[in-house]
């Protein structure tokens, strides 16, 4: 399996970029899985509903299952921090790509998803981990860079840019132990 992160500040454009690599990469026939790091509690249960009663009830996992999908509502019962390592070790082994959107502090190979808009800085300068840029404004780049710098709107012109790089994102769980 290729995993990449996608980083950048809130507003930037992560998850619309996101997306359409998603979108792009099923279309050549690759199977995609998706880590979204979330910053504050979620819920995917609604109220009421049998898999919500459970949790409620105390359950430190809900597994709801049907003939299309399954979702794991697991509740710690301490605040964990869990690595993207940690999410990618839970996902299904046969996926072709893993896309982290994310996890900006990550020692995982990243996308960095910059727009001037959003006022805050670039972080390729000092990430040793960012392997390209993608932003709508490369001639506003705060400095210079050999990385390379892709379209942002332009969702196909990066999934080929990952595909033509794949190699580089090949995961070795054992790298991170």
């Amino acid at each position: 399996m290729k995993v990449v992160g996608f980083a950048g500040y809130s507003g930037a454009g992560k998850t619309t970029l996101v997306e359409g690599v998603i979108a792009s990469m099923r279309l050549r026939g690759f199977r995609v899985s998706v880590i979204k790091h979330v910053h504050h509690g979620f819920d995917i249960d609604q109220p009421g509903k049998d898999t919500w009663r459970h949790r409620e009830a105390g359950a430190y996992e809900v597994l709801a299952a049907s003939s299309q999908r399954m979702a794991l509502v697991r509740t710690f019962e301490q605040p964990q921090s869990l690595s993207p390592h940690d999410l990618i070790l839970a996902l299904h082994p046969g996926v072709d790509w893993v896309l982290v959107e994310g996890f900006k502090e990550s020692n995982l190979l990243k996308v960095e998803v910059w727009r001037p808009d959003t006022a805050k800085p670039a972080r390729y300068p000092d990430d040793a981990f960012i392997t390209a840029i993608a932003t709508d404004a490369p001639d506003r780049l705060p400095e210079a860079t050999l990385r390379p710098v892709l379209d942002l709107n332009a969702p196909d012109a990066v999934a080929d840019w990952l595909i033509d790089n794949g190699h580089r994102f090949e995961y070795d769980p054992q790298a991170y132990r």
